[in-house]
Parts: structure tokens; sequence; C-alpha cells
């Protein structure tokens, strides 16, 4: 009798409608056009790589759909959408009339969800015996928190309380746990009719970013330089066939992403009613878990195909925008690459940088700079990222280091630090003081058998440094003393920083 009340109190539970269901339901037919603009992660630094395991940026997807409306109200459900969608994002246009309202079916199919959802409905019950696999029918009496209730021709019982040795089977998906992500709008439509209508709206998920990898000739004078695009997405929805886009810069937004640890991905866990009786071998080790963990899936790496199609650069008010010339399929879970630029024999010049901080010296830093102007082999915007260096070495060519690049304008000059020196030393020397000003002292050795260019980079304004030993210079906002140190050989660089004007 007991069991009885308890299965009546859960199906009152569970069998209330929604005011949803008074509108009849359509579904609009797959996309027809489609477009996929990437934005990068904000806060991710240029040289930090892309975390392919939780992707901060985020993505703007507009598409294309027909669907046949009936007279009066009724539900569009676009199915596909990205999982990561934003609903108060959404736009939907092609409607004079205008939307209702808009809804997230964010129960997706799941082990819990299922389990939730087919609640009345009839399932099989598997047990092991021995070697033996035993089915039985019944029907789920029970919500997914607790125990699982279901009814037998025997009776009421609680299953899956052996240690794991109970399954139950379903015999299909209930109609109302859409196996998608789903965005549903509801709409007032004066006559039955076929429209067209376009959706667009942001999820998170998404993140992008340049690679660049130079080739550094033999003389040190020249490079090769080579840049791809690569696209990330971290949600379970494929957009193939899109139109890719990506933009460069931050863009200023008041939300943002969720933190992972924030995330509810609630499991199904079913509790026994009472302990099962264990066998003194039992109590050596914990029972199994009810619950088996479904790992993500794993994110692919394609290259595109052999002809390689560079990106084009576009203005997009203060922000560049990078389209890829052909339709590609941005893949769930996946992160691909597509070519930026491919530029041969840039003129570079390889030289090593100091940082002094009231005369103390940081580590000696090689540093590889370009202009980026067109008579200098380059000449467009580039985007930030991670850049590898490589260099001759017999045949064949070696990494010498890893650097990064922020976004360039035209013009600008392009500096990567990627390594530190082992054949140029510093010794920062403190030679005089008063009581207005310091003096400080750098010697700089080079063990190279080739001349090289070295700057020191002094922290401090300009209007504090008096008499420095050679001129000084001013590049992207900071002070430096540039000078060629000799093969084998060594300079001595001096200058005053006086207390403040």
């Amino acid at each position: 009798m007991l069991a009885r009340s308890l299965a009546a109190a859960v199906l009152v539970a569970f069998a209330a409608p929604s005011a949803a269901q008074d509108a009849p339901a359509v579904d609009s037919a797959a996309s027809q056009k489609l477009a996929v603009t990437i934005y990068r992660a904000p806060e991710r630094e240029a040289k930090t790589a892309i975390n392919r395991s939780w992707l901060r940026g985020y993505a703007l997807v507009t598409e294309q759909r027909t669907v046949t409306l009936p007279a009066g109200r009724a539900v569009i459900r676009f199915k596909g959408v990205a999982a990561g969608i934003l609903p108060e994002s959404a736009i939907v246009s092609g409607l004079p009339e205008g939307v209702r309202e808009k809804n997230l079916d964010a129960d997706l199919l799941s082990p819990r969800t299922l389990y939730g959802a087919s609640f009345g409905r009839p399932v099989t019950i598997r047990r092991r015996t021995g070697k033996r696999m035993v089915e039985e029918e019944g029907i789920l009496r029970s919500g997914p928190d607790g125990a699982a209730i279901v009814q037998t021709a025997a009776g009421f019982e609680a299953v899956d309380c052996h240690g794991g040795r109970d399954a139950i089977g379903y015999h299909d998906v209930p109609p109302t746990l859409p196996d998608t992500p789903t965005l549903s709008v509801q709409v007032d439509s004066p006559s039955a009719r076929t429209v067209t209508l376009t959706l667009s709206y942001l999820a998170w998920g998404f993140d992008w970013q340049a690679n660049y990898v130079a080739n550094v000739h033999a003389d040190g004078a020249s490079a090769d330089l080579l840049a791809w695009v690569t696209l990330a997405s971290g949600d379970v929805t494929s957009f193939p066939d899109a139109e890719t886009m990506v933009v460069a810069g931050k863009v200023k937004r008041e939300d943002s992403a969720p933190d992972p640890d924030d995330r509810d991905v609630p499991s199904l866990v079913l509790q026994c009613l009472s302990e099962p009786e264990l066998e003194e071998r039992d109590y050596l080790a914990p029972p199994p878990p009810a619950i088996v963990a479904v790992p993500m899936p794993m994110m692919d790496i394609v290259v595109t195909s052999k002809r390689r199609v560079a990106v084009k650069q576009e203005d997009l008010g203060d922000l560049k925008l990078y389209r890829v010339p052909d339709r590609t399929n941005v893949a769930a879970m996946a992160q691909k690459q597509v070519a930026l630029l491919d530029r041969g024999g840039v003129p570079v010049e390889l030289l090593y940088r100091v940082r002094l901080d009231g005369g103390d010296a940081g580590p000696v830093r090689m540093v590889l700079r370009a202009a980026n102007r067109a008579d200098k082999g380059l000449g467009l915007p580039l985007p930030a990222g991670p850049v590898a260096v490589f260099a001759p070495h017999g045949d064949t060519r070696l990494l010498v280091g890893e650097g990064s690049v922020a976004d360039k304008a035209i013009g600008e000059d392009v500096e990567i630090d990627f390594a530190t020196a082992t054949q140029v030393t510093v010794e920062a020397t403190h030679p005089a003081t008063n009581k207005h000003w310091e003096a400080y002292g750098l010697i700089v050795r080079n063990a190279n058998p080739r001349p090289i260019r070295f700057e020191a980079e002094i922290d401090s304004v300009p209007a504090r440094i008096r008499k420095p030993s050679v001129p000084l210079v001013r590049r992207e906002g900071k002070v430096r003393m540039p000078v060629t140190v000799p093969a084998n050989g060594s300079v001595t660089l001096r200058y005053r920083e006086i207390d403040e004007p």
C-alpha cells in the first residue's frame, strides 16, 4: 500500500503539463545558409595557447531556415543550435508579426534526463545471474533523485542495488527530450504559410588565434614567414559548409564566459532503499560506483587541404575581420587551421636586448624584428598569436625558440622575443652616486664570431636620463640604448639617472 501511495505521489509531480504544450510545435528545416564569426577569448594573452578543454571565446552564428507555419499561434523549434547559445542574444527576423517569447530547451539527451523523462513509460530490467542475463519488463515509477522504483508484474521494487549488476533498457527516446540543442520561439501567424527566417545568436565555447612560423635564413638578415588561423570549437554542434570569419581585437562585453567550476552537469545517481548484505570480502574494497562517467570526446585537429587558400583581411570599424574565402566546416569539438599568409625573404634584424631597472640587468633576450610595411615584405594587419622560430643547421632546420606577437597594424615594427641568449652576457655596474643622480654602467660581452646588435632598455622616463654614452632611441614607448658589439668583443654603456625632475 505504501509503495502504491509513493508511486501515485510521484505520478502527480511529473504529470503537470506546461503552457508551451498549448500551441502546436513545428520544426524548422536544416540551415540553408550558415555563417560563423569567431571572436577571440578576450582575456587570453597572445603568447598563451588556446585551452582546447575550456574555450573562453565566443561566436556569432547566423543561419537561414525555412519553416511552414499553421494559422494562429505556434512554436517554432530550431534544432541543432549551439549548445553554448546565449538565448537572450537570439534574434529571429523574417516574421512581420515578431516573436512572442523564446525558450531554450536545455534538457538534452543524457542518462539523467532520459531517466527523468521516462517516468511512467515501459523499460526493460536486465540482471546478470551468474553467467545468464535475465530480462524483465517494468514501468518506471520514480524520478532521477533517490532510488529507482520499477513496477513489474510482481509488484514494486528498487533496482540497481546489487553493485551495478542491474541495468535499465529504454524502448525509445521520449518525444519531449531533444537529442540536439534546441531554441524554441512562440509566434502568431495570421495565415498558414511557408517563410524563410534568419536566426542570429551568440554562443560561448569557441576561440581562435594566429599561429606563426618564422624560418630564419642562414645570413640572419631575412626569414620566411608562414601564418595560420587556428579555429577551435568546444561545442557539441557542428556547423557544416559555413561562411567563416574571425575578428581580431577586444570587443567589450558586459558579461563573461561561465566559470568552469560553475557548470552544473547533473549525473544520474541511483541510491538503494536499504544497504545490501555484504560478504566478508566485500569489505576489503569500496563498492563500485553506480555511475559510469562518460568522457568528453577528444578534439580533432584538422589542417586544410593541400591548396593553401589564405584568409582575406577586411575592416570592421576599429577591428579587423579575416574572412575565409571558401566555405568550411566548423566541426564539433574540433580544431582546424586555414592559411593566413606565406611570405618569403622578409627582411629581419636579429638583436639582443636586456632590460635595466634601477641599474639592475635582467636576462639577455634574443629578439627578431621586422617592419610591417609592403616594401619590407609584409604590409598587412597581423593578428596576435604565438611564433615558433627556426634556424638552419646543416641540411635541416631546428627550433631555436618560441615567442609571440601582439596585434600589429600596418607600419608598426614586429618584434618577437623568442629565446634567452647564451653567447651574450652583461655585467651591471654602479660606478658613482650623488645627491641628485645615480651613475650606472653595463658591460656587454659578445662571444659570437660575428658582430651583434644590442639594446639596453631603460625602465625610466627620458627626462630622468642624463649623459648616455650612446644616443637614446624610443621604440614603442620604451627608452633604449642601441649599440653594435664586435665579434668576440665587449662594449661598456654608461648613463646617469637623476631624481624626479
